[in-house]
């Protein structure tokens, strides 16, 4: 686990920048929880800038999901920015989280989640990133993703992880 203090949305957003180019290099899913005003979006466009993203990057809280392209590093790369806030049953959010994982994975591109909560249950194969308002300026708390090494016993009895329908080929 991290905590870092961000003194204002320009912290947040170098945060989402060194994040890009450390931690989540070669991860594929991040989890934002945080109020309204928190700095989710402003978060993502670091990391989108981090990533080599020259398009503005906008909270998709009306598109539900925005996908990005850049260039980093002398590769290619990708941002999935899904917002869950508006879907306030559980089953469109998998819905669309699902579909949208579905791309991300395709397209070998990080998927960032706003509002996670709204989903049945958290996977255990994400990064998670809380950010809290306190008095003028905010703190992040970054946790890794669950151990994967887990007993299929443990694995049955986890109750937070998103289960996506297997689409049927024919």
């Amino acid at each position: 686990m991290r905590i870092v203090a961000l003194a204002d949305l320009a912290a947040s957003h170098a945060l989402g920048q060194q994040l890009a180019g450390t931690v989540l290099a070669g991860a594929s899913l991040l989890l934002l929880r945080g109020p309204l005003g928190a700095g989710k979006t402003s978060l993502v466009q670091g990391i989108a800038a981090g990533l080599g993203i020259e398009e503005v990057v906008t909270s998709p809280t009306f598109a539900l999901a925005q996908h990005y392209r850049g260039f980093c590093a002398g590769r290619r790369t990708g941002l999935v920015h899904v917002d869950l806030y508006r879907l306030e049953q559980p089953a469109a959010a998998l819905e669309l989280f699902c579909q949208e994982e579905e791309l991300a994975l395709e397209e070998g591109a990080l998927m960032a989640v706003e509002w996670p909560e709204r989903l049945p249950s958290l996977p255990a194969d994400a990064w998670q990133l809380e950010l809290r308002i306190v008095d003028e300026g905010r703190v992040a708390t970054l946790r890794p993703p669950r151990p994967a090494a887990r007993s299929k016993q443990e694995h049955a009895a986890e109750t937070t992880d998103v289960q996506c329908p297997v689409s049927d080929p024919g």
